[in-house]
């Protein structure tokens, strides 16, 4: 019984998302300031490169907008994107449709057009709303950018998410197609280090993505 109430407790702290997620993903860290730097000095290493922003949900009817939004996670990876691509001078891609157990609609990556130019002023360059996971998303994205001359992308996503991304992105990618990760959500979100070890909602939450995401890498989803 202690066992029991010991390990519910533990599964509902941040703490634990992170040690875990050390442990079993070993996520790779934020692009530097420098490397963003020199992605924007450089027009050459520009020339055949692009941002991708996976999607991470979607709200099919948002009451308060009268239509169609993205998650949370979507909407942090789209700020991310975009700014990046102010930072960089580079072109966005967004690949999200509805996943396989979404509802018919308006596809992630549509919502994404709308918001990247409605509310942030600046139009993605490339849309893919067709992928239900992250497989297609790799597949179908390497596919489109590919044709559009492009073999090098910036890969946004959520660390948590990152190295089940890159993963699934590097063995889509031809020979001599660079993937490069950009993660966010790195930031510790513990105030103080005894907040990190008392039982949340949010660590809850970060605890069941890092087992999920372990578990789809370990797999092969």
């Amino acid at each position: 019984l202690g066992l029991g109430i010991l390990l519910l407790w533990l599964s509902h702290c941040a703490g634990s998302g992170q040690w875990l997620s050390s442990r079993l993903l070993d996520p790779p860290g934020a692009l530097s300031p420098q490397r963003i730097e020199a992605l924007h000095a450089d027009p050459a290493l520009r020339q055949h490169l692009a941002i991708v922003v996976l999607g991470g949900g979607n709200e099919p009817l948002a009451p308060e907008y009268g239509t169609s939004s993205l998650s949370s996670a979507s909407l942090e990876r789209l700020r991310y994107g975009l700014w990046l691509a102010r930072a960089t001078n580079l072109p966005v891609a967004f690949s999200g449709g509805i996943g396989w157990g979404g509802s018919p609609g308006e596809s992630e990556a549509q919502a994404a057009e709308r918001i990247a130019r409605s509310e942030f002023g600046l139009p993605l360059r490339w849309v893919e709303g067709e992928s239900r996971d992250t497989r297609e998303n790799a597949a179908r994205t390497v596919a489109l950018l590919g044709r559009a001359g492009v073999s090098h992308v910036l890969l946004v996503t959520h660390d948590w998410h990152m190295p089940r991304a890159l993963r699934d992105f590097q063995r889509a990618a031809p020979q001599g197609f660079t993937i490069e990760a950009a993660p966010l959500g790195l930031a510790y979100r513990a105030q103080l280090p005894t907040l990190a070890w008392l039982p949340s909602g949010e660590g809850m939450l970060h605890v069941r993505r890092v087992l999920r995401e372990a578990l789809g890498l370990l797999m092969g989803a």
